[in-house]
């Protein structure tokens, strides 16, 4: 094996304590390609991969990245981008998104301050664009769901807050996917909507450790919503790291 040989396959390991077996039933192991420059990208934690997934388009998705920044979205190995900002959806944003992104982006097109025509419009936009869903706000009026299912082929996401919500009437209007943000709530929500709805697919938010993401999986969550650090966090890692390094503190 020549040097480049040698170089290339070090860029690759198998998952952490795990050790290849060809003697016997083998056991399930995912080779990983870290390279230098990508080397620490921000990762999922690896409990996500306990739920089930949801298939869109054939393409199984359990973990979302909640982020609209195109640095973190380059930098992260979430299965999809969830795309919601507490600002009217705007196209150019959304295109800018899915430019960055290289994988499926569910796109917020409003509900809450904004309503009517202007969600099917921005919604029908972000089909056009390549959206692989869109995502509505709790407040969003069941005509307007039915309004989206009549003129989209791609999923409808909409967000309960709540467990007090009308969800028969939400999956009556054409609900495709629930999407569960009810804070430390979220768990106790998932498992109500789970209870009397057993085959709906839902993505919550999994907090902020590892025990509260399972906690949400073992609820009924098939995928997981994961808030990752801001650049301006993670860059004042970075910084404090290059002071040490020059004896500045």
């Amino acid at each position: 094996m020549t040097d480049d040989n040698v170089m290339h396959a070090a860029a690759w390991e198998a998952p952490q304590g795990e050790r290849a077996v060809f003697e016997g039933k083998p056991r399930k192991q995912v080779p990983e390609y870290h390279g230098t420059l990508r080397s620490h990208m921000i990762k999922i934690p690896t409990c996500v991969s306990e739920c089930s997934g949801i298939r869109v388009f054939g393409r199984r998705i359990k973990s979302l990245a909640f982020t609209t920044d195109v640095a973190i979205i380059r930098n992260i190995n979430a299965d999809a981008i969830i795309a919601v900002y507490p600002f009217t959806p705007q196209p150019a944003i959304h295109r800018a998104i899915m430019q960055a992104a290289d994988m499926p982006v569910f796109v917020g097109v409003g509900g809450g301050v904004t309503r009517g025509l202007r969600v099917l419009n921005l919604a029908n936009d972000a089909e056009h664009e390549g959206a692989f869903g869109v995502v509505v706000n709790a407040p969003t009026e069941d005509k307007i769901v039915r309004g989206l299912k009549s003129v989209l082929d791609i999923p409808v996401v909409v967000t309960v807050v709540s467990e007090h919500t009308d969800i028969a009437a939400r999956l009556e209007a054409g609900a495709d996917i629930l999407n569960v943000s009810g804070a430390q709530r979220t768990p106790d929500i998932v498992r109500s909507i789970r209870e009397r709805f057993p085959a709906v697919p839902i993505i919550a938010t999994g907090g902020p450790t590892e025990e509260s993401i399972r906690a949400t999986i073992a609820a009924g969550a098939n995928a997981i919503t994961y808030t990752p650090p801001t650049s301006a966090e993670l860059f004042a890692v970075s910084m404090a790291r290059y002071r040490r390094e020059h004896g500045e503190e």
